[in-house]
């Protein structure tokens, strides 16, 4: 399953998908029909990529990922809106070690709606992304293998701002006194 990029917006409904980024934030596009664009600023939205979210656990947290392939095998999954007890009954299925105080209704009925949502979808059964494995090459000239080194260019979460010089403050010449003291006689 391949949610890199797939990620939840609060305050809004669905899931989304992250196309690019600017100065200010995130271009995401909704994954329903309408394909709806929205510019998430970084400063007041709250993003949260669905490969990195985990579930309350008693033990070690639960990663996201995991229940889902739970739920794909599980024989009959719920709708949302189903009552909180049949939600609490089903989630003891495909995540048993959850913290049942911890983990709310309202937690419970949100990841069902984005298991529905993915479901259908092909990045739902894609295969991971993982770091680039090391092929090895064989030169021809010496015949021997050389390892290939495959470079990942790392994904920026913040755009730094340009650096502008400041031109350094002029000095100023104290003004000189016209009038010459008076002596005290």
């Amino acid at each position: 399953m391949n949610l890199q990029g797939i990620v939840a917006v609060s305050g809004k409904p669905g899931l989304w998908r992250a196309l690019s980024q600017n100065k200010t934030g995130f271009i995401l596009e909704s994954l329903d029909a309408q394909k709806t664009k929205l510019v998430a600023n970084l400063s007041t939205a709250k993003l949260a990529a669905l490969d990195e979210i985990t579930i309350f656990g008693f033990n070690d947290d639960i990663k996201l990922t995991d229940v889902f392939v739970k739920m794909k095998t599980a024989a009959n999954v719920p709708d949302s809106k189903t009552d909180g007890k049949k939600l609490r009954e089903f989630f003891l299925e495909v995540a048993p070690d959850h913290d049942e105080e911890k983990v709310y209704a309202s937690d419970m009925k949100k990841i069902v709606n984005w298991f529905h949502i993915l479901k259908d979808m092909p990045l739902f059964n894609e295969a991971p992304v993982t770091e680039a494995p090391v092929a090895e090459e064989v030169d021809s000239s010496t015949d021997t293998a050389k390892p290939a080194v495959a470079v990942k260019k790392p994904v920026a979460t913040t755009v730094p701002k340009a650096v502008t010089k400041q031109p350094a403050p002029k000095a100023t010449a104290k003004p000189k006194a016209t009038a010459k003291p008076r002596r005290a006689e």
